[in-house]
């Protein structure tokens, strides 16, 4: 293109008059005259090269004449227009035009270089803008461009054709075109629209008479809304079809049955059977194989067992679909065997398994964990010259990645891709599922970048596994995957919601889970038990029990019963905040509305009682339970022998566990590590010893606080040899050490070589969380951390990235910032890359001690290792800056987190309501609003809402 056209192409539109005409010569515009299906004229405006905005040109009461001559006078202009090398998007169909003009369009030079860019949509807008194009030229070109690589027509291409057809009465190759579109829909849209279509053009007289729908055209139909289960539409078509006075055929009612059966309504399937006997037909293989899939769909495997076998006498042959229908509904019902055995007689009645059906079988087995004989069968099919298929290599790899053997699932990939099977989304969804439900995200987003490179787009259900995943850890970047599925138009469901607020739950963030919520109903979805049982939970864990109260009574009135889980949060919220009689009666109205307690339930209230050292009842509370038939858990005898081992009574706790051992359960980790805290607590370390290594024997592997509890005691008594020997049997084990752990270490290190520490073992409180020691991190200095380090050394154990970021933290907790920058700093010298923990850690300590350059660094060097700061630390930078008067530094702070892919929702809530609004800037709120908005952020009505409220309640 000329540096004159590029330039051109830049110019502002000029804006037309309304009511004149611009001169023909400036050709600033083309023209085309659209002419509607029932004759009206109307006018629209083409972008050429040269000018890229529409612009009214004309009014609506110009004379039908003139318009015929601007259309010729448009037919000889077009012919000769020059034709841009490297067209944009809404140029393709003029220039398309242009071509088609000639007769010998076939052989006109720029098509080769026209063809890689041509979409279906082109082909719409050149056949919707062009309708008096030449029917024949029409549908050659439609033919024509249908063979190249990568073009695939769309409902919406074939419907402009067809319209051009119909109009100039070209109705035999009309009808192929009607049958092209009804079969190619891939959308429930797009089936919808087509149904729509066709009703309209049903509704002309002269349509109807010249081209009625055929019964064929009614059954392709009906079977392209049986692939979306589009049972309404469906009905609608056949009730159409008798309207229309088309005789419906077996394959009619042979799709409606198949449809009802696809959704397990057997009964109304049965319906269209008893018309195929009164129309005097038989009910044909591929009935008899419907209704063996509907019993199977649902779940009466029986039923389809009976309908197998009458076959036969109705004198059908079983087919190779009704064999693995059937053999699918034994493995979805558990019953494999009887499934094996099905398969295994498939020859004797001259059925061939099909890819399909070994797919099935290879499934079932992996479903009950027998996945040796699954990749045995794999095996097979291969040897017999049935060619495994993308569904095939997805149920092994999902099999393995449930397994945690992601390793052995990529080798299934790379399998999969030298024999040339493309994987679909659901393959890449199995390993995504499989690395987020192993917190291996990294991995999780290698598979997302794989898909995409792959032009393989992914669903709602690849965004609600990294959802999930990424709320185990960082509910930022889960925020950020929200953000992005309502880009792609994708629709958040309620499971998507519910993995967010837990998430936004577990980081402490219980207005922004609410905030949640409220979007949850703004966009019509209904919050269930599961949403309501993570926030009363969630407000119980914090102490706001009557909080938790009054969303647990509000159930009610939203038609949600409360199940087990909710009530016994509830009690344990109760039971944690000592208010024992409330929780007791929460418990009876539990009873009273039919929700039976579970052993969760008890266990709160024996909590409960052992918090507050009433033993005695706790005992009487186990008898109630058993006596409701809730046998007791490990964990309940857990809870009595903590409480037991609290009160010095060692006898009564052996006592209590005996009974235990006895009744075939094992105690768990948290079970021997109360004895183990207890024995450390009196100094008895070789008791304490014994049992780690029972426990070891046991196959139970010790938890950190197991060890912690060891290193203290050993601590205590002077002896830093054995502390750092038990550190080592840590390390060894691959259980990683606590932020207590080191800070007993440190807390030792602190007190001379050798001298006795007089002082008790750290005291545990019963859910076995240790007290804080801020007085450490208070005292500690950098000496003392790199005593630490080649104490470890010296035992086997080299400092790591946990190390370090286990010191970080708690020297940022106390405000100890230039020790903790120290420590940073050596880390990165000891070729140790600091995770966003430590990160974070040093950000929020920067904002808390007001050094808010240091915090801008800090925010620098996370985003240049790609790493998300915590948007509450963000707030606290961003209104000290302001709070300052440092409003470039400010701003210049909140257009990089803009750039970041937050989640604007989630920057809006923390940033300008929870931060700005708060603290009553509410200019600056407004300022950094309009600049989300300039830089593209889309906010959801309601957060737009809560801003509006808040900026003009400031």
């Amino acid at each position: 293109m000329s540096e004159k056209r590029r330039s051109t192409g830049k110019q502002p539109p000029q804006e037309a008059s309304s009511s004149s005409i611009h001169p023909l010569p400036s050709f600033n515009l083309l023209i085309f005259l659209l002419v509607s299906m029932n004759g009206s004229p109307t006018i629209t405006t083409l972008r050429t090269s040269t000018m890229r905005n529409p612009t009214a040109i004309l009014n609506t009461g110009e004379s039908f004449h003139f318009f015929c001559l601007l259309r010729r006078s448009f037919s000889s202009f077009t012919s000769s227009l020059p034709l841009d090398p490297d067209p944009s998007d809404h140029d393709l169909p003029l220039l398309l035009h242009s071509i088609l003009s000639k007769s010998n369009w076939q052989e006109h030079t720029s098509l080769p270089k026209l063809i890689p860019s041509i979409s279906s949509s082109h082909v719409h807008s050149l056949f919707s803008l062009n309708p008096y194009l030449l029917p024949q030229t029409a549908l050659d070109f439609s033919y024509w461009i249908s063979k190249k690589p990568n073009f695939k027509h769309s409902v919406f291409s074939y419907s402009a054709l067809l319209k051009i057809l119909v109009t100039n009465k070209f109705f035999d190759p009309a009808e192929k075109i009607r049958l092209a579109m009804i079969k190619s829909p891939s959308s429930i849209h797009e089936t919808r629209f087509v149904l729509e279509l066709l009703k309209e053009m049903n509704k002309n007289n002269e349509l109807h008479s010249n081209f009625k729908l055929t019964v064929r055209s009614y059954n392709f139909f009906l079977m392209s809304s049986s692939k979306f289960l589009m049972i309404d539409e469906m009905k609608s078509i056949y009730s159409e079809m008798l309207n229309d006075k088309v005789s419906p055929n077996i394959f009619t009612w042979n799709t409606m049955v198949n449809a009802y059966c696809k959704i397990g309504n057997v009964f109304e399937a049965q319906l269209y059977v008893s018309k195929i006997v009164q129309a005097g037909l038989s009910p044909d293989t591929f009935t008899f194989t419907s209704l063996i899939l509907g019993h199977c769909r649902n779940k009466e495997v029986d039923s389809a067992f009976r309908v197998f076998k009458v076959m036969p006498t109705k004198g059908c042959r079983r087919n190779e679909v009704s064999y693995t229908n059937l053999i699918h509904g034994l493995c979805e019902a558990g019953r494999v065997n009887e499934a094996i055995q099905l398969f295994e007689t498939m020859e004797e009645d001259f059925c061939h398994p099909t890819v399909r059906t070994y797919t099935v079988i290879i499934s079932g087995l992996c479903e009950v964990g027998r996945k040796s004989e699954g990749m045995n069968l794999f095996e097979e099919m291969a040897q017999k010259g049935c060619v495994p298929n993308a569904h095939t290599y997805t149920v092994i790899i999902d099999s393995l990645c449930k397994e945690n053997k992601v390793d052995e699932a990529r080798k299934m990939l790379d399998k999969m891709l030298e024999k040339g099977v493309v994987p679909s989304v659901v393959t890449y969804n199995a390993f995504i599922d499989g690395y987020c439900k192993h917190g291996l995200m990294e991995a999780a987003l290698e598979v997302l970048g794989m898909m995409e490179s792959n032009n393989c787009c992914p669903n709602d259900r690849t965004y609600n596994e990294l959802i999930a995943g990424f709320c185990k850890k960082n509910v930022h970047k889960a925020m950020t995957f929200l953000g992005k599925m309502l880009e792609l138009k994708l629709v958040p469901s309620v499971v998507t919601y519910n993995s967010l607020i837990h998430g936004q739950c577990k980081m402490g963030q219980l207005d922004s889970a609410f905030r949640l919520l409220e979007m949850m109903r703004e966009n019509g979805l209904v919050p269930d038990q599961w949403t309501y049982s993570v926030l009363i939970d969630s407000l119980c864990k914090v102490d706001r029990v009557e909080e938790a109260r009054i969303l647990f009574d509000s159930l009610k009135e939203k038609s949600l019963k409360a199940n087990e889980v909710i009530y016994t949060s509830l009690i344990d919220g109760y039971c944690k905040v000592g208010k024992i009689e409330d929780a007791h009666s929460l418990l009876d109205r539990m009873l009273t509305e039919d929700c039976l307690p579970n052993s969760c339930t008890y266990n709160a209230l024996i909590d409960g009682l052992c918090n507050r050292k009433n033993i005695k009842e706790a005992l009487l509370m186990v008898k109630k339970m058993v006596g409701t038939g809730v046998m007791p858990t490990v964990h309940t005898y857990t809870i009595l022998i903590e409480q037991m081992l609290k009160e010095g009574d060692f006898d009564h706790a052996h006592r209590t566990l005996d009974p235990l051992i006895s009744s075939g359960s094992q105690p768990d980790v948290f079970t021997y590590t109360a004895f183990i805290h207890a024995y450390c607590g009196v100094g008895r370390l070789k008791e304490a010893e014994d049992l780690m290594i029972r426990m070891k024997e046991e196959g139970i592997f010790p938890d950190s606080l197991a060890y912690t509890l060891l290193i203290d005691a050993y601590g205590c008594l002077g002896l830093m040899y054995s502390a750092f020997d038990v550190l080592k049997r840590m390390f060894d084990a691959g259980c990683e050490p606590s932020h207590h752990t080191y800070s007993f270490l440190i807390k030792h290190l602190s007190k001379k070589q050798g001298t006795k520490d007089d002082s008790p073992a750290v005291n545990l409180v019963s859910n076995a969380k240790l007290a804080n020691h801020a007085d450490v991190w208070k005292t500690m200095e950098f000496d003392t951390a790199l005593e630490l380090f080649e104490k470890m050394c010296q035992h086997g154990c080299v400092a790591n990235v946990n190390t370090y970021s286990k010191l970080i933290v708690g020297l940022c907790k106390v405000g100890r910032f230039e020790v903790a920058q120290r420590l940073f700093d050596h880390m990165r010298e000891q070729g140790i890359f600091p995770g966003e923990e430590v990160y974070n850690s040093l950000l929020s300590c920067c904002c808390e001690l007001g050094m808010y350059d240091d915090a801008m660094m800090v925010v620098d060097l996370m985003i240049n290792s790609g790493q998300l700061p915590h948007l509450d630390s963000y707030k606290q930078l961003v209104c000290g800056l302001y709070d300052e008067g440092n409003k470039e530094k400010a701003d210049m702070v909140c257009r990089n987190l803009l750039r970041c892919g937050y989640n604007s929702d989630e920057v809006a809530w923390k940033i300008l309501i929870d931060g700005l609004l708060k603290k009553g800037l509410a200019d600056r709120c407004s300022e950094l609003l309009n600049l989300m908005e300039k830089m593209g952020c889309q906010l959801h009505p309601n957060t737009y809402s809560m801003l509006i409220d808040g900026i003009e309640g400031t």
